[in-house]
Order: C-alpha cells, then structure tokens, then sequence
C-alpha cells in the first residue's frame, strides 16, 4: 500500500484581491496599518504579499491606485516640441485633474483619521518631487525650443501641478457646487 504524504495546496490569489485588502486596512489605519493584518484579510502568508510588491510602501501606493511611474512620463515626452503647446498643456493639466480627482479623496481620507502616511515628501526622490522635475524638464524643453517664453520652468510646474490638488480640495468641500472641469 503507497502512502502518500498530502500538503496544503497554495491559495492561487490575484493582485487585485491583495490591493483590495490593503486597501481597506490602509483606510482603516493608515500605513500603520500591518502587513500581516492584510496578509490575514487577503487569506495568504504575509511572505506571498512581497512577491508582486517588493516594499511596504510600494503595495501602499499601489492599494490607494498611485502608480509606481507617473503617468506624466510618457505624456510630455511624447508631446514634447510637437503639436499645439496650448493644447497639449490643457490636456496635461485635464490628465492631472483626473489622477488628482481618484487620489486625493483617499489620501484626505487618510490624513482626516490622523493615520500615518509614508513618508512622501521630503525626500528627494519622492513621487511628488519626481512628477514636478518631469514636468519642469518638460518646460524647459519649451523654452528652449522657443515654444514657450522664457521664465522659470519650475514655479510654472508647481502652480500647474498645486493648482490641480487645490482644485479637487475645494471640490471635496461640503458646501461646494457640484462642478466637474472640463475645457471648451
């Protein structure tokens, strides 16, 4: 008679379903919120967590729908020196109102609870700082190819850029119309 030892098989589990479940813990306790509590809530091993996301801050961005690269990125390079600047700015600026519109709800949200975020600002390599050196080499290509008067590139991305946060921070107020931007 063959005995056969029998093991556990592997609970086959999607990104998403650990997004999902990051997701509602982080809403719950911010980035305080443990690996293994969402590890619990996904039904897995906390270990299978770090294979689709090699860092705890990585699966934070990606649970609250930040992408790891800006969606800036491929945009202005793309538009770069070509076609109408006025329009390709608007249609930048329309992209960012939308990214803003999905994510900064999440992060007030967060911030609301006075639960703990990463560390996002301060350093230099941080998202925020990434976006606004891609949009300020962005206008300086402008400028340089004469497309754009000369003036400083970055104050310029970080009005555009802080104006778009602004936006949605006055739409999420209580007493404001409802209103959504969209360019004639």
């Amino acid at each position: 008679m063959n005995t056969h030892l029998f093991m556990a098989r592997t609970q086959k589990i999607t990104n998403q379903q650990i997004l999902d479940a990051s997701r509602e813990i982080f809403l719950q306790q911010g980035f305080g919120g443990s690996t293994l509590e969402i590890a619990q809530k996904a039904g897995i091993s906390e270990a299978s967590i770090f294979k689709p996301f090699s860092t705890k801050e990585e699966l934070f961005f990606a649970s609250m729908g930040i992408p790891e690269k800006s969606p800036l990125v491929k945009e202005l390079e793309a538009l770069s020196g070509k076609g109408n600047l006025k329009q390709n700015l608007i249609q930048v600026c329309l992209q960012i109102l939308e990214f803003n519109r999905q994510v900064v709800p999440r992060l007030m949200m967060l911030r609301s609870r006075g639960t703990a975020m990463p560390e996002m600002i301060n350093r230099p390599n941080s998202r925020p700082s990434r976006d606004l050196k891609i949009f300020t080499n962005f206008l300086e290509k402008e400028i340089e190819q004469g497309r754009l008067r000369p003036r400083d590139p970055q104050t310029i991305a970080m009005i555009l850029l802080g104006s778009s946060i602004i936006d949605e921070l006055c739409f999420l107020r209580a007493d404001a119309p409802h209103r959504r931007c969209t360019h004639r």
